[in-house]
């Protein structure tokens, strides 16, 4: 392997382009016409304009044009990173095919795991417990309706194929069904090309779990532990821990357990993550999917654990074997978590306005630093202009702290030093999130942001230094407007300096008191 093709964009095109180049690998970026000045084109070695009156999304989804261009250009690896095509079976397939190296699992594991249904068959052969569901019919509404009664309410409606929240609906009574149902099915096929979905039973108090799994050609599998994504809005993460916080030992092993063992069922190698949800009133825990994938998340991992997940993925596809010399991970036994990190990510919505996403060109762009801190960024800069075209992410914060207590009070001082102007940020939003004893305690479910309303009172920034900035300009510009009209003097006639010999020293309380005594001197002083 020498040149690599990041088939991303933003902050995840970065993070690969970074440790492909510390691997000493050439890089080759790919862009949209309305990504012709983000960040991520610069990066790399080669910057190539994909997808020509394709539109912005479909710009990153032509494997056919991306595959010739890769080959076209000498790559001979490609990685997709998290989204648009990192787990479609066709861009694995399509680069076998043309002798180039996909970095993540094979065409067929993408088809056996990605695909939510058959995950959750071979869960089932695994011995691993999944949440009571049923597949639903693609073209046939009343029989979809005659299962979801059969199933129960409440239910979730899920897309079978991708995540990040898209095409799920939940679905509190029989009424709503047909309308979640057609919007759910929209959804999915808009995101990931396939209108399929799934039914589960909706479990109202639980938290989302997921393990993070390496597994390598030569049968290997590792997990690093757990990570925490119950803090959720719209079934979309919103801050993710790891280690989980109060996790019930016996819950995580089993977890971890499970996670390997599913990952040996399917024959799994490169990154992915298994999910998991754990009832928090009964201690059930459930299989809910596999993510063949990098996952937004990865940071928290990287940070307890000090693996570099991307750097693994990259050798894991160069054929290299995790306990051998160059990658040298350790024994599962041996592997070892250390401290608490949380990220969050920060994004151009405003919380006031049901999040509405903000777009225009920021002003002002001044990041946080210090102990335990990293941040992930492709479009924060000043001068950066934020389309309406993308996902709303401007940075991923990662705060480390020895104790999780400390992680947070580090994330709060990041999130306070943050000033972006020009566009609305949530940054407001998860300081309160970071703050709340809720959360620190570990007790956060998936309902957390929907039973917590405090979290959406927001104080008003005063932001004084921007209109003192403005203020200023105003006066250089157009002049003070209280001495508007009003004549120049002629000359400034500078104030008289009175005479004095400045080698004695005025008379004052101290002389007062040499003078009069300390009694008589108080008495003065009354």
């Amino acid at each position: 392997m020498k040149k690599l093709l990041a088939l991303n964009r933003s902050e995840i095109a970065i993070r690969i382009l970074r440790a492909a180049n510390e691997l000493g690998l050439q890089t080759i970026a790919v862009y949209s016409r309305e990504d012709r000045l983000n960040l991520h084109r610069f990066k790399a070695d080669e910057a190539y304009q994909i997808g020509e009156g394709k539109g912005p999304v479909g710009a990153y989804l032509d494997v056919e044009e991306i595959v010739g261009l890769a080959k076209e250009k000498g790559a001979d690896a490609i990685h997709p990173g998290y989204g648009f095509l990192s787990e479609n079976p066709k861009l694995a397939q399509a680069c076998d095919e043309a002798g180039i190296t996909f970095i993540g699992p094979r065409a067929e594991l993408l088809e056996l795991v990605g695909d939510k249904v058959a995950a959750r068959r071979l869960a089932q052969k695994a011995g691993i417990p999944v949440v009571p569901g049923v597949e639903l019919p693609d073209a046939d509404p009343d029989a979809a309706e005659r299962l979801a009664h059969e199933a129960g309410y409440p239910l979730i409606i899920k897309a079978s194929f991708g995540g990040g929240g898209r095409g799920m609906r939940v679905v509190e009574s029989p009424g709503d069904f047909r309308a979640r149902l057609a919007e759910a099915r929209e959804e999915a096929a808009a995101a990931f090309g396939n209108p399929s979905v799934f039914l589960e039973r909706y479990v109202r108090r639980a938290k989302h779990i997921e393990v993070q799994i390496l597994g390598d050609r030569y049968g290997n599998v590792l997990h690093l532990y757990e990570r925490d994504c119950s803090v959720q809005r719209r079934h979309q993460k919103v801050v993710e821990v790891a280690p989980a916080v109060a996790l019930d030992p016996n819950v995580r092993k089993a977890l971890e357990d499970a996670a390997v063992r599913l990952a040996r069922e399917a024959g799994y190698y490169n990154a992915g993550t298994v999910e998991f949800l754990v009832d928090v009133e009964t201690g059930e825990w459930f299989f809910i999917e596999v993510n063949p994938r990098l996952q937004v998340e990865h940071t928290v991992t990287e940070e307890v654990t000090g693996i570099d997940i991307v750097r693994c993925q990259i050798q894991i596809a160069q054929g290299l074997n995790l306990h051998g010399p160059e990658m040298n991970l350790p024994q599962q036994d041996q592997m070892s978590s250390y401290g608490y990190a949380l990220q969050c990510r920060v994004t151009t919505e405003d919380p006031e306005h049901h999040f509405v996403p903000d777009y225009g060109k920021i002003s002002t762009y001044r990041a946080p630093a210090g102990f335990g801190i990293r941040l992930d960024g492709g479009t924060a800069y000043n001068g950066a202009v934020i389309t309406p075209y993308y996902d709303s992410l401007l940075v991923k914060i990662t705060a480390w702290g020895s104790e999780f207590k400390h992680a947070c009070q580090r994330m709060d001082r990041c999130l306070r030093e943050f000033r972006v102007r020009g566009v609305k940020t949530n940054i407001q939003f998860l300081e309160n999130v970071v703050n709340h004893p809720g959360f620190q305690s570990g007790q956060a479910t998936t309902s957390f942001l929907d039973d917590t309303p405090a979290l959406f009172r927001f104080s008003p920034r005063k932001d004084r230094a921007t209109k003192l900035l403005s203020y200023l300009g105003e006066v250089l510009v157009n002049g003070n407007p209280e001495v508007a009209g009003r004549k120049h003097p002629d000359r400034i006639v500078p104030p008289p300096v009175p005479a004095h010999d400045p080698t004695i020293p005025l008379s004052g309380t101290r002389q007062l008191l040499d003078r009069l005594g300390a009694e008589k001197f108080s008495e003065w002083a009354r």
